[in-house]
């Protein structure tokens, strides 16, 4: 009997798409050459791994204990492989998943630094919320990602790598509308003014909500926005209130200026910054390397925030 890693990949994807021709694209086969693989795989393992139905295929219990086996053997090929690959530290390829409250305002420092220490590393960017980088995670289209903590997420490592304090974004008008000292501001003091918030999935959109004490049925809640950009300038036009995480806020300042940031009082709320694989992924010092990185850069881009929103605060 002989198994081949290209069969059990095949089978893996069928077993994911429920359809010779899904999985066959997925595979970037075509139809015929992946039905051939899985009538091999059955032949040399002696039963149908499938049935196969009109609209669709379902495993057989047999079938269901091949692919407990597949998912195995293909989660330590990639293994083998990552360890090869990382040898050396940073080379070769990279696939690094951002969340988007991230992204725009981390790479570009972390990009720069990748490449002044290795010009042949291959960076391939990925940037999506939450949920889906979990699941690009797990099914190996990614290597590491960079996203809020804690996720919650079964099957995953979670390396801390900065804090992002939240500031209180508004026009002038609004925020001294709030009234009393700012020392004294808090997010769940925040009155019922109309509190502007990104559309779910995001994962700033349960923290702004978790902070200010306010549910989704709350009457002044909008969840609209796709993006800080979008944010910032709503609330620069004078649409109402948001938090603003200091990683943003220069760029977003800059962006809107008619958008006044200003302090919550202590302790200020926020957000864990990390870095997330994938639990029994390949070790080794480029781990380490990366997570250095990409904590200097969030932690310079906010230092330089923290510099031109209040000078006079302790940058720390």
């Amino acid at each position: 009997m002989t198994v081949t890693l290209r069969q059990l990949t095949y089978f893996k994807a069928l077993a994911e798409h429920r359809n010779f021709r899904r999985a066959a694209e997925s595979c970037h086969v075509s139809q015929p050459a992946l039905s051939v693989q899985i009538r091999e795989l059955e032949a040399g393992l002696g039963a149908e791994l499938v049935e196969r139905q009109a609209r669709a295929v379902v495993l057989t219990p047999f079938g269901r204990q091949i692919l407990a086996h597949a998912d195995r053997v293909l989660a330590e090929v990639e293994a083998l492989e990552q360890a090869a690959r990382w040898r050396s530290g940073l080379s070769g390829h990279l696939s690094l998943g951002v969340i988007p409250t991230i992204a725009p305002y981390l790479l570009p420092d972390v990009l720069a630094a990748l490449r002044s220490r290795d010009i042949s590393l291959d960076v391939q960017v990925r940037e999506g919320k939450t949920e889906r980088l979990l699941a690009d995670l797990r099914s190996g289209d990614l290597d590491v990602a960079v996203m809020a903590l804690p996720t919650g997420a079964e099957g995953v490592e979670e390396i801390p790598l900065f804090e992002d304090r939240f500031l209180l974004a508004g026009t002038e008008t609004r925020i001294a509308s709030l009234g009393g000292e700012a020392e004294g501001l808090r997010p769940t003091g925040l009155g019922d003014g109309q509190l502007m918030l990104l559309e779910d999935g995001h994962c700033l959109t349960d923290q702004a909500l978790e902070v200010c004490g306010r549910g989704r049925g709350h009457a002044q809640i909008n969840m609209g926005a796709s993006s800080l950009a979008t944010l910032g300038r709503l609330v620069a036009a004078g649409f109402g209130l948001t938090l603003m995480p200091e990683l943003a806020a220069l760029t977003e300042r800059a962006a809107s200026p008619g958008m006044v940031l200003t302090r919550f009082a202590a302790p200020e709320p926020s957000r864990s910054i990390g870095l997330v694989r994938r639990r029994g992924g390949a070790q080794g010092d480029w781990l380490a390397e990366l997570a250095a990185i990409l904590t200097q850069a969030g932690r310079t881009e906010i230092a330089r925030a923290r510099s031109a929103i209040d000078p006079h605060r302790d940058a720390a």
